[in-house]
């Protein structure tokens, strides 16, 4: 290895700087005289490289445990020695065209008195300034070691203020934002619940560099971990004032032995530089979302009914069929049957019982599932159904035959969360087991055409009879099952869309949604609250993303105040048709036909976040198509003062000189926007705005904008 520290040393002086660009972003290493890689700079691109000797130091690109740096490190090995210290040195970078068009920095970093190698991945999306981040740790020993820390990503920033955006909360109350200045010492956010692992808090952040930033101005990085289980961001702010954040799984209980010759690839940490405010940050996520990482980016969504709140677990075949002739009525695409469906000797009546057993109930379908895709098909429209296949219940015949697969602890009371306890997916029989659920039923109803998959229950009980000596691969090994099950599932079906559900907004990342089209993120589905939900929720995730249905949930909310919330993203209904009147079908009817016929903005155009519903009494957003053509504004009186001072809203994303013309859609009675049916230069819409907020409780207006 001492011709590592030569090479190092050797190094031409434009050689010691590794720079990965964006069209808007720069982020440059160096290699230290001392052969060892240190992150020069974050941020605005820099052009000219004469310009990066004048660069600080840094610090070191991917800290070690047991060397000289006092603060928390991104990778910590025990070596077969016993010795727990590091130290990595340059070795070699390339740079070279990936498969998606990418642009892919490979640095290999290696330990000159140990055989353990470090690669720095760095994928740089250049059109929507992302950058992708990940780490593969080789142990080249001939003995294993084990990694008990083992990040993905290590970035250092040096700026006067940072102000860290974090989303909190729990079931049905999830997202809700909330900024702190960081100061000197440690602010971690992490989660330790395993498979349900983003219950009370997504792994995703937003973090302001040198002041408060808005929506239009203001340096962001907005970052997130893809990794469906536990993560953890550790931001430290130094005694100099450098902030440094470390992202990656959490390695709590997860100490991980890599045998000889194995590869340990961490998760990708995602991340987008903005400097022109939080908006933009989010409309690069969803811009590379939509290209790059979420499943069937680019194609189409279907709304739905779903039976759920019309019968909770109470029907049987007629009465699906009655609903399917409700969602012809309404004039969606699918009918969605939850929950309720399955289990004989335990039949699925409740939550307490039959989770696991996946045969239809004999006295609930006679007939079986292929009879409701049948009756589905004659209707015109397409059947979709909801599993739970990483799940158990205590009472089950799955539990009975197969103790052995259930994440249990041998010499302790069970804990049950929702009556129900997580399957070991470390195990391949268990991989087999969920893999089947889906396998089985599209083998015998190939007419199914979506799943809605469900995740309810954290992981507790945490001992695996199948790792055995090796517990604290658990959370580890848990989430790679999945991905394996998963991988299968697209291999064999790859057309079939899916949702991602986990008990409302338990489960989401860009990891878990490669092979999901969609995620559920609340099942909190009162309007006013979903303001908020997908309003968080988008700082990331673009609203093709985000199911948003119509329910019965705050009857004081006019249908078509819940419409217009829910039409910002996928949309689809869980009502009765038979509480609606005749006009408010009509309606529906009406607005489901203006959403698919706006489906191209709403759901693939820029999303600009006009007015928050955090700011108090009112909410707006907007969408814009790519050709800024067409754009769809969403405006709600949430809880107007009395005589409340009314401003314009500012509309964004337009070309200031091209005419658009406004049409009010989406009505039920009631008089329209006066800015209904006129004509506006996108100069003024930007400059002026529009008055589009009253003074009357759960009011909601929608626009339509189409340039002349």
């Amino acid at each position: 290895m001492a011709a590592v520290a030569s090479l190092c040393l050797n190094m031409a002086a434009h050689d010691r700087y590794i720079a990965i660009a964006t069209d808007h972003v720069s982020l440059i290493y160096r290699v230290g005289d001392n052969g060892r890689l240190y992150q020069s700079y974050l941020g605005p691109r820099l052009t000219h490289e004469s310009d990066y000797a004048g660069l600080p130091g840094g610090i070191e690109a991917y800290l070690t445990h047991g060397m000289e740096d006092y603060f928390e490190p991104a990778l910590h090995v025990e070596h077969p020695d016993g010795n727990h210290s590091t130290e990595l040195k340059y070795v070699s970078h390339q740079v070279s065209a990936a498969a998606d068009g990418s642009t892919c920095t490979a640095i290999t970093l290696a330990d000159d008195q140990y055989p353990t190698t470090v690669r720095l991945l760095l994928n740089a999306y250049a059109a929507q300034d992302v950058i992708v981040a990940h780490t593969e740790i080789v142990n080249a020993d001939k003995r294993p070691v084990t990694l008990h820390k083992y990040a993905s990503s290590l970035l250092s920033m040096n700026r006067s203020r940072y102000f860290l955006t974090e989303y909190s909360g729990d079931w049905a109350s999830e997202v809700n934002m909330s900024e702190s200045e960081l100061q000197f010492g440690k602010k971690v956010l992490d989660t330790k619940l395993g498979s349900r692992a983003s219950m009370f808090m997504p792994s995703f952040f937003q973090l302001s560099l040198d002041g408060h930033s808005s929506e239009t101005q203001g340096d962001v990085l907005v970052g997130t971990l893809a990794w469906t289980g536990n993560y953890r961001f550790t931001f430290e702010v130094d005694q100099n004032g450098l902030l440094r954040l470390i992202s990656g799984i959490n390695p709590y209980f997860s100490a991980y032995q890599l045998k000889a010759g194995e590869t340990f690839t961490t998760p990708d940490f995602i991340f987008t530089y903005s400097t022109q405010g939080r908006g933009q940050a989010s409309r690069n996520l969803h811009s590379w979302a939509r290209q790059y990482r979420l499943k069937n980016g680019s194609g189409d969504r279907m709304t739905l009914l779903n039976n759920w709140e019309a019968t909770f677990f109470d029907f049987d075949e007629q009465k699906l069929v009655g609903l399917m002739d409700d969602a012809v009525r309404l004039g969606v695409d699918m009918f969605l049957l939850d929950d309720g469906w399955f289990g004989n000797k335990y039949p699925r009546s409740s939550d307490h019982q039959g989770l696991g057993d996946w045969q239809e109930t004999a006295s609930k379908l006679p007939h079986k599932v292929g009879y409701l895709c049948e009756q589905a098909a004659k209707k015109g429209i397409k059947f979709g159904i909801w599993i739970e296949p990483e799940m158990v219940n205590p009472k089950s015949e799955l539990y009975e035959k197969h103790k052995d697969w259930v994440i249990h602890l041998p010499n302790r009371k069970e804990y049950y969360f929702r009556n129900q306890m997580v399957l070991d997916l470390s195990n391949p029989q268990v991989q087999d087991h969920v893999f089947g659920v889906v396998d089985r039923l599209m083998t015998a109803y190939p007419q199914i055409a979506f799943f809605k998959w469900d995740c309810n229950s954290p992981i507790t009980n945490i001992f695996s009879p199948y790792l055995k000596d090796k517990q604290s691969h658990l959370y580890v090994d848990y989430v790679r099952g999945l991905y394996k099950v998963l991988e299968r599932i697209r291999a064999k079906y790859p057309d079939l869309p899916m949702m991602l559900c986990s008990g409302g907004g338990g489960r989401i990342d860009y990891e878990a949604l490669r092979y999901f089209t969609e995620f559920w993120p609340s099942d909190n589905t009162d309007p006013v609250e979903r303001l908020y939900i997908q309003y968080g929720f988008s700082s990331v995730y673009p609203a093709k993303a985000q199911c948003a249905h119509v329910t019965t949930w705050n009857k004081e909310a006019s249908i078509k105040f819940r419409v217009d919330v829910a039409s910002m993203g996928k949309l689809g209904f869980d009502i009765k048709c038979s509480d609606l009147k005749d006009d408010e079908i009509k309606f529906c009817r009406e607005a489901i036909g203006n959403y698919n016929r706006l489906k191209p903005v709403i759901l693939d155009g820029d999303m600009y976040r006009l007015v928050s519903p955090y700011e108090g009494n009112h909410a707006s957003t907007m969408m814009v198509s790519g050709g800024k053509d067409r754009a769809v504004v969403f405006a709600f009186d949430v809880n107007p003062r009395y005589r409340e001072h009314l401003l314009p809203v500012k509309l964004q994303g337009l070309d200031s000189n091209r005419q658009y013309r406004v049409a009010e859609i989406n009505r039920i009675g009631g008089w329209p926007l006066g800015c209904d049916g006129k004509t506006y230069s996108g100069e003024y819409l930007m400059t002026v705005g529009l008055p589009l907020f009253g003074t009357t409780r759960l009011t909601s207006h929608v626009l339509e904008l189409v340039a002349m």
